[in-house]
């Protein structure tokens, strides 16, 4: 059974006016427009068909998440835990209400996820750069950088340790000198770490004085072309800079802050599910050959294939419940009815389990998600 799937979008703070205005092609919003979800979260399930939402099919039994994501600001800066850490985080604060401040996990499932871009440019931060190119990025900031260095050219588990310390409280004052060069370094430099010096000076015009502006210092800026696509994993420090893309994550609520937010940051928290390992972040490419790009990620909860469609059916096979989101041009989909049904662009069909095979048709673009193999 194939079942039409909308949703309205979410109004954050750091959404945009336009980025879904413009893919679904009409009027600007008056208010920012951040996130779409597909999905049976409690927190805001899908609208099906017959006035209903998805959860009343599903029974909240979806593995995955599936979104659209608009930022016209910088997201804050983030880690998930994984399974382990999640259950025990969950069964910890068993006492805590679901809406005591003091609550760090709503749930007691990891939050792994993948952004695909839209945008033809989706700025992020991704990971943690090894530490040696950061110490050479921190030679172009000067000496307002040195107690920055020194900590990070010091011994043991330097990344972490410099994380602490930059949001303890207690650096507030080498934070402000160090943004203070980073925005003279990003009218001065046209080296290789232009974009990072000047992707961090516009985080500090939306958060001037954040501690978060050095700590993404520390991480790699990643820039995805449209279709391009980066796996975030447990314990992965992240942030989405600017951008619209289809995201699809675990079913779960548990988000660790660090920085760039005026929310609650629970440092010790934060530190003890932070995976500081550092290096580049793989960017997942799409197909060059054939119509179906797959983006391969090592979780069981999800899977998503993007669909580039120009004419003629193309048969997708299907395992669990699905969804298809139409993300450009013209798509139709149909199931064992073999009933062709067109998805508008920002809106999807759910397939139930009994569904093992989905084709599409049309001229245009679609995403393709399931639970994991």
């Amino acid at each position: 059974m194939l079942l039409n799937l909308s949703n309205v979008p979410r109004d954050y703070a750091w959404g945009s006016r336009t980025l879904l205005a413009e893919l679904e092609g009409r009027a600007p919003s008056s208010a920012p427009e951040a996130e779409v979800w597909f999905g049976d979260h409690p927190g805001d399930p899908a609208d099906v068909d017959g006035d209903r939402t998805l959860d009343s099919i599903t029974g909240g039994s979806l593995p995955y998440l599936l979104k659209l994501l608009a930022a016209g600001s910088p997201l804050s800066i983030q880690v998930h835990p994984t399974v382990a850490q999640a259950r025990e985080g969950w069964e910890r604060e068993a006492g805590l209400a679901m809406d005591d401040p003091a609550r760090n996990y709503r749930d007691a499932n990891h939050k792994p996820e993948l952004i695909v871009a839209l945008s033809e440019r989706f700025e992020s931060l991704s990971g943690l750069r090894p530490v040696a190119d950061t110490l050479r990025l921190l030679e172009l900031i000067g000496a307002p950088a040195d107690p920055l260095r020194t900590r990070l050219a010091g011994d043991g588990d330097v990344l972490r340790d410099t994380i602490e310390w930059l949001l303890s409280g207690d650096a507030q004052h080498d934070v402000d000198a160090i943004i203070a060069a980073v925005r003279d370094a990003a009218e001065s430099e046209s080296g290789e770490w232009v974009d990072a010096l000047r992707a961090a000076a516009g985080i500090a015009d939306v958060y001037p004085g954040d501690p978060g502006v050095v700590v993404a210092l520390l991480m790699n800026h990643l820039v995805l072309s449209r279709g391009e696509g980066v796996f975030l994993r447990a314990g992965l420090l992240h942030a989405y800079i600017s951008g619209l893309g289809v995201e699809i994550m675990a079913a779960s609520d548990n988000v660790l802050r660090g920085g760039l937010t005026p929310k609650r940051i629970d440092v010790p928290e934060l530190l003890s599910i932070l995976d500081t390992t550092s290096g580049a972040v793989p960017v997942l490419r799409p197909s060059t050959r054939g119509a179906v790009t797959e983006y391969p990620v090592d979780v069981p909860d999800f899977a998503l294939r993007r669909i580039a469609l120009s004419g003629d059916p193309i048969e997708v096979a299907v395992a669990g419940p699905a969804m298809v989101l139409a993300t450009a041009g013209e798509v139709a989909v149909s199931g064992a009815d073999a009933v062709s049904r067109a998805v508008p662009i920002g809106r999807g069909v759910f397939a139930t389990e009994d569904e093992t095979s989905l084709t599409l048709s049309g001229a245009g673009e679609a995403f393709v998600a399931t639970p994991g193999r």
